[in-house]
């Protein structure tokens, strides 16, 4: 049986990364960094209708951008966000698509997460008006599927969380890397 002593050793060889990118928290502490924005552009949802979890609807993926300080490139044209609004009003989404780094590289994304305000707000969104972001609470967890042999494979070694907003044709998500 392993000693509690050995048993913080192995979390804390787990919790460093093997990057020089990598960096830990003290206990108890949470640490991020800004990795980079995706601009996702939308088409119209295609509404699914009311189902055992709630309204669905699929939102297909156009395009975009993506810069930052540790990726840059493009969303690739393909993809959706597939959605539902929950009975308590909640919009639970989980969005697959592909980015494309400016060195080729291609990335898979699988973003879930959840988006939710007040009724009025959300039916401003609803119908495409500008919202200010901080009026609403839209938040997502995120994890990368990198090329290993590609300086990029650090995505597939960290967890991330998006802060992100709606507009009337795109999804922006700030990526941030959990340190």
């Amino acid at each position: 049986m392993p000693t509690r002593r050995e048993l913080m050793g192995a979390a804390a060889l787990l919790a460093v990364q093997g990057d020089a990118l990598a960096a830990t928290a003290p206990a108890g502490e949470v640490r991020t960094r800004f990795a980079f924005e995706a601009h996702v552009t939308v088409d119209a949802p295609h509404v699914i209708g009311p189902s055992a979890h709630g309204l669905r609807r699929i939102v297909p993926i156009r395009g975009g951008e993506v810069t930052g300080p540790l990726l840059q490139g493009k969303v690739v044209p393909g993809g959706a966000d597939w959605q539902f609004v929950r009975p308590d009003g909640v919009l639970q989404i989980e969005a697959k698509y592909t980015l494309q780094a400016t060195d080729g590289a291609l990335i898979m994304v699988t973003n879930r997460g959840l988006r939710h305000g007040p009724p009025d707000v959300i039916d401003r969104l609803a119908r495409g008006e500008a919202v200010d972001p901080s009026l609403y609470y839209f938040r997502t967890s995120a994890e990368f599927e990198a090329p290993l042999d590609s300086k990029h494979a650090w995505l597939n070694r960290a967890l991330f969380i998006g802060v992100a907003q709606r507009t009337a044709a795109a999804a922006i998500i700030k990526f941030h890397e959990l340190l």
